[in-house]
């Protein structure tokens, strides 16, 4: 499902409660939704930009990344320091009235990093980003954890979207995905693509069935990527930011986990958070 917000909504900061009720169904029936219009065009370009630059360094480094580190494919997030921190980014009010709602009060954020599809890239293997917690159990237990994707363009078949299988969150089995259920499930619900238009968040139940495809584009396709989880699944570690940004985290309903740190004096080189997944 995709949910346009309204002028009025921007206006006032919220959702309305048939937006936010809409969200919840469509993540707890299909395991995603997307919000569109709730992210500032000006700081996606500004993170494409460096996002564009620093897959240029992994590309080089070959460091593939994500489901099967497979050729094209990235684990790549934006730098953890200003200027690209942005509160619509990491604290952005629609969303988090979305999974608080989803998750309940002290839900907080345990990843702040990504994946980018570099052109060139191949199939990935289909999986789940989190296996089910009770999985000897007949019936799908609620949602404890929601990834919230957010990427600096477009996404579309031409740059390679992302796979998605609706309702597959429902599934109960392993982590691991074998090749008779997925063809199981294609008779029963197909895979869609994720395609988004800028200024979109897609928010996916963590247990959806998903797959980076091939991008038959000459441009690498960015997206970063959040985990909400329900106050009760420990975490730890912290997620690790350069100071000077801490305003962007203020005032938000999103126990953002996060410690900031001055990297010169933790001998920490800025860099890091391109080959070091505490990043």
């Amino acid at each position: 499902m995709e949910i346009t917000v309204q002028p009025k909504e921007l206006e006032a900061g919220k959702l309305t409660d048939a937006h936010v009720e809409q969200a919840i169904q469509a993540i707890r029936i299909d395991g995603y939704v997307i919000l569109e219009n709730v992210v500032s065009h000006e700081h996606l370009d500004i993170l494409r930009e460096r996002m564009d630059a620093d897959a240029q360094i992994l590309i080089d480094a070959e460091k593939w990344g994500g489901a099967g580190r497979l050729k094209g494919h990235l684990q790549q997030g934006p730098p953890p320091y200003a200027p690209y921190i942005f509160k619509d980014i990491v604290a952005n009010p629609y969303v988090v009235q979305v999974t608080k709602e989803l998750l309940g009060s002290g839900l907080y954020n345990n990843f702040y990093n990504g994946n980018t599809n570099s052109p060139g890239s191949t199939t990935q293997p289909l999986h789940r980003d989190g296996a089910h917690l009770w999985p000897d159990q007949e019936v799908a237990h609620p949602t404890t954890e929601v990834v919230v994707n957010i990427s600096p363009q477009e996404t579309t078949e031409e740059n390679g979207s992302v796979e998605l299988w609706p309702g597959s969150h429902l599934v109960v089995s392993g982590r691991g995905i074998e090749a008779e259920e997925e063809e199981a499930r294609r008779k029963i619900a197909p895979p869609i693509r994720g395609n988004a238009k800028k200024g979109s968040i897609l928010i996916r139940d963590m247990r959806l069935w998903h797959r980076g495809v091939p991008n038959p584009s000459d441009e690498p396709r960015h997206m970063i990527a959040m985990i909400h989880r329900v106050f009760w699944l420990g975490s730890n570690r912290k997620l690790k930011y350069k100071t000077g940004c801490e305003t962007a985290f203020e005032n938000s309903d999103l126990d953002h986990n996060a410690e900031f740190l001055d990297f010169a004096k933790e001998k920490i080189d800025d860099y890091d958070y391109l080959f070091n997944p505490r990043f």
